[in-house]
C-alpha cells in the first residue's frame, strides 16, 4: 500500500480538478497502483507526463522498441524499482532482449553478448546513473547508432523512468498482485 492514500476528486488541488477528471475519465478510473497513483494528486503534474510518455514510448519516437525497453528496465535496475521492472522486463523480451539478458540484468551478473545498441545502451545509461556524466567514448559508441535525436530521445526517456521510479520507491507504492516478473534482489 501506498503510503499517500488514493486521490479523489475532493483531495485534489481545486484548480486542477479538470485535469483530474481529464484523466480519470480517459483511464476509466482513478489509478490506485503504480507512477500515476501518486502523481495523480497534483493532476496536472500526470498530464502533462502522461504527453511525454505516449511521445517517447510511441510511433513518434526515433529509438526502436528493444532499445526504448531495455532502457526502461536498465533504469529500473539501477533505480532498484520493482514496480517498472515488472511492468517493462516481459515487454523487454517481447520486443527481442534476450531473457539471458533481462535475467542477468535483473540479477547483477554479467551479461551476455549484447549486440552494439544493447551494449551502447548499457554503457551509456550505467555511467550516467553511476557517476551522473558519461565518458566520450560510451558517448561516442551510442551517439554513433542513435545521432542526435535518438540521443535526446535515450537520455529522457531515462530521465522520465527516473521521476516513474523515484515517486514509486518515494511513495513505497508496491507490486500489482499479478507480478509476472521475479522481483528485483534488492
Amino acid at each position: 500500500m501506498s503510503r499517500i492514500p488514493t486521490a479523489s476528486r475532493e483531495s485534489v488541488p481545486q484548480d486542477q480538478v479538470a485535469a483530474f477528471d481529464e484523466m480519470v475519465s480517459q483511464r476509466g478510473s482513478v489509478p490506485d497502483i503504480g507512477p500515476i497513483s501518486v502523481m495523480i494528486n497534483v493532476p496536472e503534474i500526470a498530464k502533462r507526463g502522461e504527453y511525454f510518455r505516449a511521445y517517447i514510448r510511441g510511433d513518434e519516437s526515433s529509438l526502436p522498441a528493444n532499445v526504448r525497453e531495455l532502457a526502461m528496465i536498465l533504469t529500473a535496475r539501477e533505480m532498484d524499482c520493482q514496480f517498472i521492472w515488472n511492468a517493462h522486463a516481459a515487454f523487454g523480451r517481447q520486443s527481442g532482449l534476450s531473457d539471458e539478458l533481462v535475467n542477468n540484468l535483473r540479477d547483477k551478473k554479467d551479461l551476455p553478448t549484447l549486440s552494439a545498441e544493447e551494449s551502447a545502451v548499457i554503457e551509456y545509461g550505467r555511467e550516467l546513473f553511476r557517476i551522473r556524466k558519461v565518458s566520450q567514448a560510451n558517448y561516442d559508441a551510442a551517439f554513433s547508432l542513435f545521432g542526435v535525436r535518438g540521443m535526446v530521445e535515450l537520455t529522457n526517456l531515462m530521465g522520465y523512468y527516473s521521476n516513474l521510479a523515484f515517486n514509486i520507491n518515494a511513495f513505497d507504492v508496491g507490486l500489482p498482485d499479478n507480478i509476472t516478473e521475479l522481483p528485483l534482489p534488492v
